[in-house]
């Protein structure tokens, strides 16, 4: 007699969401969002600001896809950028499957009060992630601890130095158990949702960030007018909108040195993350108050589609 024998295949169910990260400026969401993905999606500098448009990073496995996405910090908008800005950060609270609101250990939590109500107010669940804790004794960790547990009662407290990557692990694990059961939906072997070109004006601009003072970096804006890719090198140009005449003459520096310095080191980190030869042109263009333009901001990618 002949039995037939019926093996039980286990059924994975997948899970894919999207993982809103927010917070106040300086207190490392871009550290946190690149290291969650793996790679460098958003640029990272100490200036406030620094990051300006909701951009995801996507991690997938057999099972899973999490759809990072990186925001804005919370400010109080002075001009229409900034406006901008602080759309892109609370519209991050309405689609999220989990929020990782982020501060750290000398972030003031009444310094955005009214953003950290509509946080308590989502339905999303939130991992509050109190960031570079080696920075601090365990006494005072605890007294952070407890301040948060105050004001964002519902939250799950994790600790982390994301710079170091500590406690990654336990929020990545977290966050795949809090994703719902869904299809992925993105391709799995997609990284972000934005263009090539998207990367060289935030490469460019992290260079901007890094080199210059005061209101400079807050008043340039970076367009890709050409992006070629030839079969051993991308060519590029460039060009970085400032708002006044003597903001130019700053960045371009006596006899184009300063313009020169910035697009070697801007070319460098593009030819790493594209793994390719590049040839790079920069422009400077003069758009008085481009801040406050709506045409201009539509331009520039600050209109949410």
């Amino acid at each position: 007699m002949q039995f037939a024998i019926l093996r039980q295949r286990k059924i994975t169910m997948h899970k894919a969401g999207f993982v809103n990260i927010v917070g106040n400026p300086n207190v490392g969401k871009s550290t946190l969002m690149n290291a969650l993905v793996g790679e460098k999606i958003s640029i990272i500098t100490s200036k406030a600001q620094t990051t300006r448009h909701r951009i995801l990073g996507i991690v997938n496995g057999e099972d899973f896809q999490i759809v990072y996405s990186d925001t804005p910090g919370v400010l109080k908008p002075n001009y229409k950028m900034q406006e901008a800005m602080l759309e892109f950060s609370k519209s991050a609270l309405t689609d999220a499957d989990v929020l990782l609101y982020v501060t750290d250990v000398v972030d003031r939590p009444e310094k955005n009060a009214k953003f950290v109500k509509m946080v308590n107010a989502s339905s999303a669940p939130v991992i509050l992630v109190i960031n570079k804790i080696d920075q601090i004794d365990q006494e005072q960790l605890e007294k952070k601890v407890e301040e948060w547990k105050n004001i964002i009662p519902r939250a799950e407290i994790l600790p982390m130095a994301a710079l170091h990557k500590f406690n990654l692990e336990p929020l990545l694990r977290r966050i795949k158990e809090l994703l719902p059961e869904s299809p992925p939906f993105f391709d799995k072997d997609q990284l972000t949702d934005k263009p090539a070109r998207f990367f060289v004006t935030e490469i460019i601009r992290e260079k901007i960030l890094l080199n210059y003072d005061k209101e400079i970096p807050y008043s340039v804006e970076v367009e890709v007018e050409r992006f070629k890719e030839e079969d051993n090198i991308i060519r590029i140009n460039a060009l970085i909108y400032v708002e006044r005449d003597s903001q130019k003459g700053i960045i371009i520096g006596r006899g184009g040195k300063s313009l020169k310095h910035i697009g070697i080191e801007a070319r460098k980190d593009i030819e790493a993350f594209f793994d390719k030869q590049v040839y790079l042109e920069l422009y400077v263009k003069v758009e008085k108050d481009w801040r406050s333009k709506d045409d201009k901001l539509r331009q520039f990618g600050y209109e949410q589609k």
